[in-house]
Order: C-alpha cells, then sequence, then structure tokens
C-alpha cells in the first residue's frame, strides 16, 4: 500500500535537492524570488547603514535607498513570475 507522501516522490511543500530553484508549479514562485533577491537586498540596505555609520551625510544614503529597493522590488517581479523564462 503506498501513501501519497512516499519516499519516491517529493512532497509539493518538500525541499527538492537536485532542483532547488525549479518552479514546478505553474503559478507564482515567492519562495524562489525571496532567495534570489535577498542577498541583493542585504547587501543595498548594508551599503546604506555603512554610509550612515561612516558619519557621511544622510542625503547620500536615503539618495541610494530608492535605486536599491526598485531593483529589489522589480527583480522579485522578474523571478516570481518567471518572466524570462521563455527567453532562456
Amino acid at each position: 500500500m503506498s501513501s501519497p507522501t512516499s519516499a519516491d516522490e517529493p512532497a509539493d511543500d518538500e525541499f527538492d535537492p537536485n532542483a532547488p530553484l525549479a518552479s514546478e508549479s505553474g503559478g507564482r514562485n515567492r519562495k524562489r524570488a525571496a532567495l534570489a533577491v535577498a542577498p541583493f537586498l542585504a547587501l543595498g540596505i548594508g551599503n546604506v547603514v555603512l554610509i550612515l555609520s561612516w558619519g557621511i551625510e544622510p542625503l547620500w544614503a536615503f539618495a541610494l535607498l530608492p535605486p536599491i529597493l526598485f531593483c529589489s522590488v522589480l527583480a522579485y517581479i522578474v523571478f516570481s513570475t518567471d518572466f524570462l523564462s521563455d527567453r532562456t
């Protein structure tokens, strides 16, 4: 008797080590998008914190923040919707 979650095939919510960023579902893949964008967002926010901690005028740090957030949101949308899947 085979159970619905047998050892042969991974469950829907289970991590697949052979394809960690693969999107099997037709919908949005928010987890893949968050994993792809998080390092770049962390680098950008770290840059802003570093500028503020050096004592440079806060205006420069806040001038860098909108492009960092814009690029992160744009990358999140691209990765979560598989926007470029037909072109690769």
